[in-house]
């Protein structure tokens, strides 16, 4: 399928998403939440896609919404749910870890994209940076949702509001990050560890992050029964038999996603 703002490339189990309005420092506009919503559909219906990699053409990752496609008259919520939201819940609900390799900078809803991702890889040096409130306007694109639940409460408040731009390297150290890559070795060890993805169970995976999402919203009791219902379909899968055969075998384990 070709594509207009966006780049998606499938190799070796890995579906990469390249944001590529490089001149706008790939600013999202509504054919690229669409697209980018699209290239999600396309990849979590191939088998063979294990992992879906994000990241962006030249030296930003995204630098959040064009501004060019919003005017005085805009309903901001109507907007978001048109093209923000159906792209979000395609990324939350894919079967399939998702990495954001922030090659550049990340602001306002282009911060939000990588917040979405199970994993984020990131350069020492680039920058994330709130610019919503600056603008009188609230983090969206799922920002206030997911930021509180991956750094706590208290720094989550002190970078939306007080909006100062943070550095990959802080990003880690505030246990936003994954893992930090130099420039010079960022595309081999970007593919390796989505690679590494690939070759894992990703059915035990995709039950990972559906129910550890779920854990944050419910009672202890309602989430073990929870818990022994996905184990129970884990336990069902080849990848699990697979995993107990090598075991005994003292072998590596060959995993096919099912």
């Amino acid at each position: 399928m070709d594509f207009e703002t966006i780049k998606y490339i499938e190799n070796e189990g890995i579906a990469t998403i390249t944001l590529n309005r490089p001149s706008a420092y790939n600013a999202f506009t509504e054919t690229m939440n669409k697209e980018i919503t699209n290239a999600i559909k396309i990849a979590n219906r191939n088998d063979d896609v294990r992992c879906i990699v994000f990241t962006g053409e030249g030296k930003a990752f995204c630098s959040g919404q064009d501004l060019q496609d919003v005017d005085e008259d805009t309903n901001h919520a109507d907007f978001l749910r048109s093209r923000y939201h159906p792209m979000l819940k395609a990324i939350k609900h894919i079967s399939k870890p998702v990495v954001a390799a922030i090659n550049g900078t990340a602001a306002g809803a282009g911060m939000s994209l990588a917040l979405a991702a199970d994993f984020r890889l990131v350069q020492p040096d680039i920058k994330f940076v709130s610019a919503f409130v600056g603008i009188g306007l609230v983090p969206d694109a799922g920002w206030l949702y997911m930021l509180p639940r991956l750094i706590g409460y208290a720094k989550a408040m002190e970078i939306t509001v007080l909006g100062k731009p943070f550095s990959g390297r802080e990003a880690y150290e505030w246990g936003l990050a994954t893992e930090v890559i130099g420039p010079d070795e960022w595309d081999e060890k970007v593919k390796a560890f989505a690679q590494n993805l690939a070759n894992m169970p990703t059915k035990s995976i995709a039950l990972v992050k559906r129910y550890m999402m779920d854990s944050m919203n419910e009672s202890f009791e309602e989430f073990l029964e929870k818990e022994a219902y996905a184990q129970r379909i884990a336990g069902l899968s080849r990848d699990h038999q697979e995993g107990v055969h090598a075991f005994k075998e003292k072998r590596k384990p060959t995993f096919i996603g099912k």
